[in-house]
């Protein structure tokens, strides 16, 4: 089980946290032919068979050294017009995916802010139906975005756009460098949360552009001590590679053990983690120290 930060659980009963799911959340959930949403490398894979095999040789290279914006870039260009956006529904949108146990104890943390790359609609669709359809899904290509964050209520910010929307969606290497460039008023509002609230990153990578991004700005840039933490399975990155991590990112990992490929472990901490800031939300309101 996780080891739970006493800092961490704080800042989430104080509601000073902020959720960032990456894909190995939705890779818990279970579609139309027991299938799951792929992970970036594997949907890269998946986009193989369609290319002819001279395209592919140096496109498996370039997935082998997980230089992913890349390989998207050679693949969008190469594959007939029309057709990514197909494969791209077919992968995160037609299956159907069913929330998992982990969507529902990710929610019950009730942090008012969630920021996820993932395309698919799994957690948004289920906070809908938890929250009658009070909850704002925003875009980073929304106008609105600054607003939705100052109000009350609850914002899922989709920082690479939606598979219902597969025009804008972020996924190659020309699509980051459009967005950076067209919505850089998003990426402040991105830092200045990294700025004032604690980050918990959940089924993600240490070498995602936009969390070292984030996370580097934040503090080489502004100085801040304070860390976030990130959760990831041991055996995911070499031992040797977590203090180097910690280090230049400011993050405190919080690892935890995988049993024959199961990230069952994972879904029981969070529940556990429920309760842990429930508990130090019933206090905080026995002492009014909010």
């Amino acid at each position: 089980m996780i080891n739970w930060d006493k800092s961490l659980v704080s800042d989430l009963a104080r509601r000073k946290c902020i959720l960032f799911l990456g894909a190995g959340v939705s890779m818990n959930s279970v579609g139309k032919g027991n299938s799951r949403p792929p992970s970036w490398k594997q949907f890269l894979e998946g986009c193989l068979p369609e290319l002819s095999s001279g395209s592919s040789l140096q496109i498996k290279r370039l997935i082998k050294n997980e230089d992913y914006l890349t390989a998207c870039e050679l693949i969008k260009a190469k594959l007939p017009k029309g057709r990514f956006d197909e494969i791209a529904k077919n992968a995160f949108l037609n299956p159907h995916y069913a929330k998992a146990d982990i969507h529902e104890f990710l929610f019950k943390l009730d942090c008012r802010i969630v920021v996820t790359p993932n395309f698919d609609k799994i957690y948004e669709t289920y906070v809908s139906k938890e929250t009658e359809g009070t909850v704002s899904v925003k875009n980073y290509f929304d106008s609105d975005i600054a607003s939705a964050i100052k109000d009350s209520g609850r914002v899922i910010l989709k920082i690479h756009g939606t598979i219902d929307n597969t025009s804008n969606l972020i996924f190659s290497r020309s699509d980051y460098a459009k967005a950076r460039s067209q919505y850089r008023d998003f990426y402040e509002i991105l830092n200045a949360l990294g700025l004032t609230h604690t980050f918990l990153f959940i089924g993600c990578g240490a070498n995602d552009p936009d969390i070292r991004l984030l996370l580097e700005d934040a503090f080489f840039k502004h100085n801040a001590v304070k860390p976030h933490y990130m959760v990831m399975a041991d055996k995911s990155i070499h031992r040797d590679m977590v203090p180097v991590i910690e280090k230049t990112l400011n993050v405190n990992m919080l690892t935890y053990r995988t049993n024959k490929g199961s990230h069952q472990v994972l879904t029981d901490s969070l529940k556990e983690l429920v309760q842990l800031v429930e508990n130090a939300r019933t206090e905080l309101k026995e002492s009014m120290n909010w």
